[in-house]
């Protein structure tokens, strides 16, 4: 009798991309330290106190600059992020209130924050079905959001579960040639179950002549099932920009979004993501309402289990009150808690990698985990994998006994990105956020302690995003908001610091 052994296919090979400078400089650095030496020497030459005077100031702006934290940020960006706090504070914005009472215009129950500009209209695909577009005026950027019902990996074969990986980066490698795309993000989100659907599809079957136990076993299932199972809902949103230059009315551009449509579902699927369909404008408001108010997640349910919609709208999907915190963020009935990944796992991983991180934690009331991703076009992914190629090779070549071990790996790392490139697979910038939704402040301790068991079975390094919780609980939800472009500082000068 003989066995096979079964081998699991591995994947990793995650890399930052080297950025050029010095040391732990930038390029602005960089430069700012070759053009401060050269200032110094010129002002030698009239005296050594007025190099001094050259050079003091000059090494005051740069050391902050060299001085950097485990995850990559300098003194300048951690006093920015203070500073930033310490104004909103001062100036309020920590504080939401809407509704009726409020003194906001209208009375209704809008999204805080970067959701507070947001504008939501309605179209339909080539199969008639309605999809939700979400506007954001300042950037004028426009979303649509997927859901999907991925195939678990339970009794699934190894092979099985390559080819949807291989799947999975292929539909990625085609963001990149999605016209105007600026990104992606997939929103995992898991619930304890509130047993709604369940009732709801159970006991209207119960006949009214049926057995006594007959009848009592369904109900205790119907009672008791919920506790000890959860729901997972997976939404995929895509966020495509409009040039200035291009004045496109915005039902064109909803029209240009109903016929990509089909095929980017299609991809989907044939990548495991099972049923897949368009999000209407309501479900996006729904989903956003329960995220704000966990409460009403049932009701919710229960609405669009009899009548088979709740009618809410994007302009009552926000909380009626919120309180942003240095480490929380509280709102309505809920306060959360979001993490930002610092470095993804080392080496080779599974496919299983991330698993404890979707599944359901225990303790918390919803839990949400957003990949984003930002497509690269091929002309910027064969300089950037050339670049790190040639980098590589010089670490290699340039040091000895254990540095150069290392940087061989490196290069070995580098060379492979770079075939990968040229035989046509894509390069796409990933980020990791997970947001935890409790009950009270006192229940974030135990979230806090969840989520830290959960990072290091994973193999991530995280962080809490704190001074900025109400913005990364937004970047959360599948509304469209993408990190990199919220901020004031374009992403290749702050990538040049």
């Amino acid at each position: 009798m003989s066995t096979e052994a079964v081998t699991h296919p591995t994947y990793g090979n995650w890399r930052r991309p080297r950025r050029p400078g010095l040391g732990p400089l930038g390029l602005i650095g960089t430069f700012g330290v070759f053009g401060g030496l050269v200032l110094t020497l010129l002002a030698s030459l009239i005296s050594v106190y007025a190099a001094m005077v050259v050079f003091t100031p000059i090494a005051v702006l740069l050391v902050p600059l060299a001085i950097r934290t485990q995850d990559g940020r300098n003194v300048y960006q951690l006093m920015a992020l203070r500073i930033g706090w310490r104004r909103r504070k001062a100036k309020g914005t920590h504080l939401y209130v809407s509704g009726p009472l409020s003194a906001r215009p209208g009375g209704r129950f809008r999204p805080p924050g970067l959701l507070n500009k947001v504008t939501v209209t309605e179209g339909r695909d080539a199969y008639d079905r309605p999809f939700g577009v979400l506007h954001h005026p300042h950037r004028n950027l426009y979303t649509i959001v997927l859901g999907c019902d991925p195939d678990g990996g339970a009794l699934v074969d190894p092979d099985q579960v390559d080819v949807w990986v291989a799947l999975w980066g292929e539909w990625l490698a085609r963001l990149a040639h999605e016209p105007g795309l600026r990104g992606a993000s997939v929103i995992v989100e898991t619930a304890p179950d509130p047993g709604t659907r369940l009732a709801h599809e159970v006991l209207p079957r119960i006949r009214a002549n049926a057995p006594a136990a007959a009848r009592a076993v369904m109900e205790e299932v119907v009672e008791r099932y919920p506790t000890a199972s959860s729901e997972m809902h997976t939404y995929i949103s895509l966020t495509y920009g409009v040039p200035a230059s291009q004045r496109r009315k915005k039902e064109d551009v909803i029209t240009d979004l109903a016929i990509r449509i089909p095929g980017l579902l299609s991809g989907l699927v044939a990548a495991g993501g099972g049923a897949a369909c368009p999000l209407s404008a309501e479900r996006i408001a729904e989903v956003v309402r329960v995220a704000y108010d966990p409460a009403v997640a049932a009701d919710v349910l229960d609405a669009r289990a009899r009548h088979g919609g709740t009618g809410l709208e994007w302009e009552d999907a926000g909380p009626a009150a919120a309180v942003e915190t240095v480490g929380s963020y509280q709102h309505d009935s809920g306060v959360s808690r979001t993490w930002l990944m610092t470095l993804a796992p080392r080496g080779t991983v599974r496919s299983s990698v991330l698993r404890g991180m979707l599944e359901a934690a225990p303790g918390t009331r919803r839990k949400r985990v957003a990949l984003v991703y930002r497509p690269i076009d091929p002309a910027t992914s064969a300089r950037i994998v050339e670049a790190d190629r040639r980098s590589a090779q010089f670490m290699a070549t340039s040091g000895r006994g254990m540095v150069q071990a290392r940087a061989a790996s490196e290069m070995r790392a580098a060379e492979q990105t770079a075939a990968e490139e040229a035989s046509g697979a894509g390069l796409v910038e990933f980020s990791l956020m997970l947001t935890v939704t409790v009950d009270t402040m006192e229940q974030l301790a135990d979230a806090s302690v969840t989520v830290r068991n959960m990072s290091a079975a994973s193999r991530v390094l995280m962080r809490p995003a704190d001074r900025m919780q109400a913005a990364a609980f937004s970047c959360t939800l599948p509304a469209g908001i993408l990190p990199w472009e919220q901020t004031l500082i374009p992403h290749e000068l702050q990538e040049a610091l």
